[in-house]
């Protein structure tokens, strides 16, 4: 029984002997460095970086659902790229714009 579970997941269309299967897990590696950059000063945080891993996430989230085989890890992994994207460059422009706004007000 594991042995015919095995021997299928080695041999599907997006098993681990295809791109399709290593791709999305170094993607992991991407978006796991993403989150440990949460604890890290907005003004650190660069926005061409956050651009790209959110235009990333965005854009393959959309295609792994097209290709075949669905691929639903690479789907996950973009999803994850984008939103942690998004966070950090949410994160950056309330930094870099929002803060000073509201230091000036509070001088006056």
């Amino acid at each position: 029984m594991a042995t015919s579970k095995l021997q299928a997941l080695w041999n599907h269309p997006a098993g681990p002997k295809t791109i399709h299967f290593w791709a999305p897990t170094f993607k992991w590696g991407i978006s796991i460095a993403n989150f440990a950059d949460f604890s890290k000063p907005p003004e650190k945080v660069s926005y061409p970086q956050q651009i790209a891993v959110t235009a990333t996430g965005l854009i393959w989230s959309r295609y792994s659902t097209v290709i075949t085989p669905k691929n639903w890890n690479l789907f996950s992994v973009n999803v994850v790229m984008a939103g942690t994207g998004i966070y950090q460059l949410t994160r950056k422009i309330r930094h870099d714009y929002f803060n000073e706004e509201e230091a000036a007000v509070a001088k006056e």
